[in-house]
């Protein structure tokens, strides 16, 4: 996280603020010091966009039809095709998201991940996936929830 800091700023005797000689009056983002937490957290979100780069790719193909031995697309049921077309669109927004480890790129991460497991468990005609894979999936999910958390707590 950076924090905002006040440059060309100093204090009076009186604790007032005031500009320095030859500085202006601008507002900029201080680097924090990255912390080891920080630094796993960052590797585990760039792995995980890896990941779901190759989902969303996987989803792609086959909604054009690329991928060998899967039913055509428009033969889908209306309720699968949109799940899919959903998933195309979520997976790379949430690995471009994770990849530049924004804020929102986990954000979106956690909704197509949780989206994901709730579909499958729920609506299996709709999403199938295997048991292994929507356990990976929750684990990863709270990996992500607990490097958050160590990476919170070493900054305080």
């Amino acid at each position: 996280m950076k924090a905002l800091t006040k440059v060309g700023t100093t204090r009076d005797g009186r604790g007032r603020l005031g500009s320095a000689e030859g500085t202006n009056d601008r507002i900029e983002r201080a680097e924090r010091r990255q912390t080891h937490w920080d630094t796993v957290l960052v590797w585990f979100m760039r792995i995980v966009a890896l990941v779901w780069v190759g989902k969303g790719v996987l989803t792609w193909a086959d909604i054009v039809d690329v991928l060998p031995g899967t039913p055509p697309f428009e033969s889908e049921p209306i309720g699968r095709q949109t799940v899919m077309v959903y998933f195309a669109v979520i997976d790379f927004t949430a690995a471009v998201g994770l990849w530049l480890t924004s804020a929102w790129g986990g954000v979106v991460w956690l909704l197509a991940a949780t989206s994901g497991i709730t579909l499958a468990v729920l609506t299996p005609q709709l999403l199938p996936m295997p048991i292994p894979l929507i356990a990976l999936q929750g684990a990863a999910i709270i990996i992500y929830f607990t490097l958050s958390w160590l990476a919170a707590r070493e900054n305080q």
